[in-house]
This record gives structure tokens, sequence and C-alpha cells, in this order.
């Protein structure tokens, strides 16, 4: 049982909704962003996801794009990434880290050396959003066989036809983009989720989280009402852009947690 396994089927018997929390690794230095990754299980986090920095960010809004070009301008790489997860391990050997991010570093620091690099730091699954089911064989099955879950993305625009393969080689949860476009563009709606939600989980037995368009305590209660948790990302990483220091983020994040636990 992966960490993922164990953390949703410890909120499950507590009756509990999960709250994720995504950062980017590096932003805005390397220290600092150390500081609020070791925080974040304190503030309620339940599920990390760390943002690997990439120069061509394509899934991501510019609160996300510019905090990965803060990071690669703080000097941030794959394996300075995964020396922030190992650090964080030293202190945390049970909250799950999600590595989310883009394939070329991957490619480019080799798919195996990447695998035994990131299961030495304490990574638990990979969300690699320019990966599609097709190309499974290139990193999905080889990081299942090397004990990462490998998560992929459904969105508004997976129906009834995709959905299978989508899931065919899933593990650990399911991530629902709540919106179709980049990250922040808009504000999810639980009255839109909630059916979507439904049909997912009508096809697996995997936790569904919903993540994109959550920026408030009020919004990560509302949706994760209807799913089992809830994803919040550029709100987060906002306050981070804005110079925040790490105790005023994690306060901010406290407040979202407490609204997805409220669910």
């Amino acid at each position: 049982m992966s960490r993922i396994d164990a953390k949703f089927a410890e909120l499950t018997a507590q009756g509990r909704k999960a709250f994720v929390a995504y950062v980017m690794a590096g932003d805005p230095d390397f220290d600092t962003s150390l500081e609020v990754v070791k925080g974040l299980p304190g503030a309620g986090v339940d599920v990390i996801e760390l943002g690997l920095p990439f120069t061509d960010p394509m899934a991501d809004g510019p609160t996300i794009r510019l905090a990965g070009q803060r990071a690669l301008d703080a000097g941030m790489t794959l394996a300075r990434t995964l020396e922030l997860a190992r650090r964080f391990r030293e202190d945390d050997d049970t909250t799950p880290i999600v590595l989310m991010g883009y394939y070329n570093p991957i490619y480019s620091r080799g798919v195996d050396q990447f695998l035994v690099d990131a299961k030495a730091a304490g990574i638990d699954g990979l969300i690699v959003v320019d990966l599609p089911p097709e190309e499974d064989d290139e990193l999905c099955l080889p990081a299942q066989a090397a004990g990462l879950n490998f998560i992929r993305l459904a969105t508004p625009t997976t129906d009834d036809k995709r959905l299978p393969r989508v899931l065919q080689n899933t593990s650990g949860l399911v991530y629902y983009v709540s919106i179709t476009g980049i990250t922040g563009a808009a504000e999810a709606e639980a009255t839109d989720v909630g059916p979507e939600v439904a049909s997912i989980k009508s096809a697996t037995d995997l936790p569904v989280i919903v993540g994109f368009g959550i920026n408030t305590p009020e919004k990560s209660r509302a949706i994760a009402s209807v799913a089992d948790g809830a994803v919040v990302g550029s709100a987060i990483v906002s306050q981070i852009g804005a110079g925040k220091p790490a105790s005023e983020v994690l306060a901010f994040v406290k407040t979202l947690s407490d609204g997805a636990h409220s669910a």
C-alpha cells in the first residue's frame, strides 16, 4: 500500500474528505519553499502536490507560470526538487507527495534514473500532464513497476468513450479538472462538478479529487462535499508570489483545509 492509498484509507475510516495543496518547488527560493512544504501537514494538508518547474508549462495559468519562473530563476532543477522532497522526508514519513509537472525534465534525466531518484527522495506519485494514455509505456507503466502511483487527469471534455482509457493504468487517485482551460482561469462550481465526479466514481474504485478554480474555504468545502477531496494551487501560490512569509501562507492554507474537512 502506497502512502497515497494509506492516506485515503485513513480518511475514509474517519469519514473525512481530503485536502490537497499544490506549491511550486523552489518558489521563491529553496529555503522558503522548504519551510512552506514542511509546514503544510500542520496546516491540515493531507496530500502535497509538488510542482516541478519547467520553462513551457502549457496547462498552467499566469500564477503558476510566474511561480515556475521564479523557481527557475532561483536555480531550481529537477535534482533540487527531489532534494527538497528528501529534506521534507527527514521529518515526515507519512504525508504523500505527488510530483506534478511535464515530461521533458524527466526525459532529459532518463526515465530509469529518475524513477530510482524519485523513489529514494520519497515521492509517492506522479502527475505528468503532457503524457496521454497512449504513451503509458513511456513513463506510466515503468513508474508503477517502481512503486510510484501514476495519477491521471480527467476533464469536462473526457467523455464516456475516453474515460476507460484514462482510468486504465491510473493508480492512487483520479484528479478531476473542474474547468476547461488553464489553472486559475475560472471558478469551480459544485453543481457542475458533482455529476461528473459521480460518473467517474461509477467507473473506478479510486478516490476522485477535484482541482482548478478553488480559492476560498467556502469553495473548498463545496467541492469536497461532492468529491473525495479538494485541491488548491493558484490561490496558495498567489500568497507566496505576493511575498508573504511562510507563517501567513500556512495560515491561509489552514483556512482552506478547514473548509474541505468540514464537508
